[in-house]
């Protein structure tokens, strides 16, 4: 994977050559408090410096942070794999994998108890079904102020990015070819180093699921001390 990162910092949906999603879009409500919170993002992402810029601002609350960039990471991963979903295939990618060392299997723990070995565009499906079901549900995402988040909203937000991972792991090993001709790997970059930082401040994800990884996570790292 070396050689992959391309030092070039571009704001969450713009520089995207399609505004093709997979999943519909999630949109946070204009005018509320995480919509705030989301042109802060933004804002601190321009400045060019990630580290800074994943910090939770003063007198924010973490939960709340947490939720505003998960779903963020969302749509962001939601675009970057539906630029590529036509060479995503039954036949190109007949098993969910990040590389011949890492093979995913499907469970949700409520329809599907037992994980189940799907092809990578189903898998992805199933994946991201899952996670907008999970935005979708005001009880672990509320959306009102006043709201309070659920006692399990950290572990719920934790296995939500652990699984979003595998969807940026899958495409750069399996399509990082197809990137390159679509000339997303700026993009796809610097979504990644957003979205590693991000975990990585916050420890939202055991360091073994990063392993497929890890060398360009350690890369990215380095550019940055």
């Amino acid at each position: 994977l070396s050689g992959l990162f391309c030092n070039h910092l571009s704001l969450s949906a713009s520089g995207s050559r399609s505004s093709k999603t997979f999943k519909p879009k999630k949109n946070i409500p204009e005018g509320s408090h995480q919509y705030e919170l989301l042109k802060h993002a933004e804002a601190t992402l321009g400045s060019g410096n990630l580290r800074q810029a994943v910090m939770l601002p003063e007198g924010e609350d973490l939960n709340e942070w947490i939720a505003v960039n998960t779903v963020d990471f969302f749509n962001q991963i939601n675009m970057l794999y539906g630029t590529i979903t036509e060479f995503c295939t039954e036949a190109s990618c007949p098993v969910m994998s990040a590389g011949p060392r890492y093979e995913y299997h499907w469970a949700d723990g409520t329809n599907i108890k037992k994980p189940i070995k799907c092809s990578a565009p189903k898998y992805i499906d199933y994946l991201m079904t899952w996670v907008q079901d999970q935005l979708d549900d005001e009880t672990l995402f509320p959306s009102k102020i006043g709201v309070p988040f659920p006692k399990n909203f950290m572990s719920v937000a934790k296995t939500i990015l652990k699984r979003l991972f595998r969807v940026y792991a899958h495409i750069y090993h399996q399509h990082f070819d197809s990137v390159m001709r679509l000339q997303e790997e700026a993009h796809l970059n610097t979504s990644f180093k957003h979205f590693i930082f991000f975990v990585q401040e916050f420890n939202l994800i055991d360091r073994r699921e990063l392993a497929p990884l890890q060398e360009l996570i350690e890369k990215l790292g380095s550019k940055d001390r």
